[in-house]
C-alpha cells in the first residue's frame, strides 16, 4: 500500500512540474584533462556565464530549461547586457527534438539574428521561424517534439543573460532547492522563497523537506519511480555538443549541475558510447 502512495505521489509531482511554469538548472562542464573554471550562476535576474580560457578549450557554461519536454518550439529569447557578448555563436539555445525515431540537435546562436537593442543599452535577441528567416535562414527552425533544452556559451569570454523565454515562458531558476547539491557552488544564492544566508542554511532546509511526510526523496532529490531514474537511457541535454562546437559528440567529462537525475539525464548525454562524466 506505502509503494502503492508513493508512486501516486510521484505522478501527481511530475504532473504538477509538468504543468507549472519552466525553470533554469544552471551547469559548467569541462571535459577531462583540460583546464578551466566556467561559471554559471543566476542573481538578480541575471544568469551569468563565463568561459576564463580560450575557446579551444573544451569547455562549457550553461542551464539547462526544464518544463518545456513535449512541447514544440516557436520561440526563445534572451537580452544580453550588451552586443559584445554575443560572440560567434555565442550565447545560443541548444535544442534536442525528436519527430519519430528521428532525433536532432537545432543551434540557436545570437549572431543567428537581427538583435534588437533597447534604451539602456541592452540586445534582445528573439528566435522564431520569422526572425530566422529575416537573418537570411543561417540555421533551420527547430522542427519535431522538445526533449531537452540549454541556453549556454563555449567560447571565450562572459555573458550576462536576462529576461530568458521559451514558448512565451520566463525562465528563472527553481525558488527553493530541490536537491542538496544545489546549494553548493554559491547555488544557494540563486534561491528566493526562501532566500538563504549560506550553504549550510540552505542544506538544512532541503533536508527539512526531505524529511517532511511530502518529502519521499532520497538525499540527492531524487523522486522514486521517477523519469530521472539514472537507470534509464534518455535523450542528451544538448550539451554533448555544447563542448563540442565542430560536431565532435564524444569524451569524458566534469560536469557540476544539481541532482542525481541531472546527473544521469545530461552526463549519460555527452557520450551515448558510455564514456560519462561526472555532475560535482
Amino acid at each position: 500500500m506505502k509503494r502503492i502512495v508513493l508512486m501516486a505521489a510521484t505522478v501527481t509531482a511530475l504532473v504538477l512540474a509538468g504543468s507549472a511554469g519552466a525553470a533554469l538548472v544552471p551547469w559548467t562542464f569541462v571535459q577531462a584533462g583540460q583546464v578551466c573554471s566556467p561559471v554559471s550562476t543566476f542573481n538578480g535576474g541575471v544568469l551569468h556565464l563565463e568561459k576564463p580560457c580560450t575557446t579551444a578549450t573544451v569547455a562549457s557554461a550553461g542551464a539547462t530549461i526544464t518544463g518545456v519536454g513535449g512541447q514544440t518550439f516557436t520561440s526563445g529569447s534572451f537580452t544580453l547586457a550588451n552586443a559584445s557578448q554575443c560572440q560567434g555563436g555565442s550565447p545560443r539555445f541548444n535544442l534536442v527534438t525528436t519527430n519519430g525515431m528521428t532525433t536532432t540537435t537545432f543551434f540557436l546562436g545570437c549572431n543567428n539574428v537581427t538583435p534588437t537593442t533597447n534604451a539602456n543599452g541592452t540586445v534582445t535577441y528573439t528566435f522564431t521561424a520569422a526572425t530566422i528567416a529575416a537573418a537570411g535562414n543561417q540555421v533551420p527552425f527547430p522542427t519535431g517534439t522538445i526533449a531537452a533544452a540549454d541556453v549556454l556559451i563555449d567560447v571565450q569570454g562572459a555573458a550576462d543573460l536576462s529576461a530568458i523565454t521559451v514558448n512565451g515562458q520566463a525562465q528563472v531558476p527553481a525558488t527553493s532547492p530541490t536537491a542538496k547539491s544545489q546549494c553548493k557552488h554559491g547555488g544557494w544564492k540563486s534561491f528566493t522563497s526562501p532566500t538563504f544566508k549560506n550553504q549550510g542554511q540552505c542544506v538544512s532546509s532541503f533536508e527539512h523537506q526531505l524529511h517532511s511526510p511530502s518529502g519521499q526523496r532520497d538525499h540527492d532529490g531524487h523522486s522514486p519511480h521517477s523519469n530521472d531514474d539514472p537507470g534509464q537511457d534518455r535523450v542528451g541535454s544538448g550539451r554533448q555538443f555544447a563542448a563540442h562546437p565542430g560536431g565532435a559528440r564524444t569524451g569524458r567529462g566534469t560536469c557540476r549541475r544539481p541532482g542525481r537525475g541531472a546527473r544521469a539525464a545530461g552526463c549519460r548525454g555527452i557520450d551515448r558510447r558510455g564514456a560519462a562524466g561526472r555532475y560535482r
